[in-house]
């Protein structure tokens, strides 16, 4: 059975992106892309059907990770098939608890640097939209910070399913 996860941010187009690639290819490194779905959307459509914002496809592609993307919107349906739903700051996280049909689905949304345990007290990833370049390896940074624990809560999940 697919272990599914889904990244989300505003619009869909830097952090959600950018997220989705590094974990895919997290995901591959560890051998578990037959087992483990990677996806992203937005809290909003104001993108959809946008690439990534091409400061965050530069930042990917220079750190040779896949910047082909397409924008959507997060749709409230997907609760049932995704076994985590990972926000990218507070107020996705409070937007998406809402959005969820039941306590049990509400309970798989969860802060991407909540998996960091060098975050310290700040979990959110800072929208670098409008700012400069800068920001996006800086997001780059905190993404692949919190991969690394992701990937292990995710490898338990999935083996815990396979005994």
């Amino acid at each position: 059975m697919t272990y599914r996860i889904c990244f989300v941010c505003t619009g869909n187009i830097c952090r959600s992106p950018m997220a989705e690639s590094v974990f895919r290819a997290r995901v591959v490194e560890a051998g578990l892309e037959g087992l483990v779905e990677v996806d992203s959307a937005g809290t909003g459509g104001w993108h959809e059907g946008e690439p990534a914002d091409p400061r965050t496809v530069a930042v990917l592609r220079a750190h040779d990770y896949d910047g082909a993307h397409v924008a959507r919107q997060f749709q409230q349906a997907w609760f049932s098939r995704l076994d985590l739903v990972v926000a990218l700051d507070a107020g996705h996280l409070t937007a998406l608890r809402r959005l969820a049909p039941t306590e049990q689905e509400a309970a798989k949304v969860r802060l991407l640097r909540s998996y960091d345990p060098d975050a310290g007290g700040d979990l959110d990833v800072p929208d670098p939209y409008y700012g400069g370049a800068d920001g996006f390896d800086e997001v780059l940074e905190m993404v692949e910070a919190a991969s690394t624990g992701l990937l292990a809560a995710v490898r338990e999940d999935v083996e815990g399913r396979a005994a």
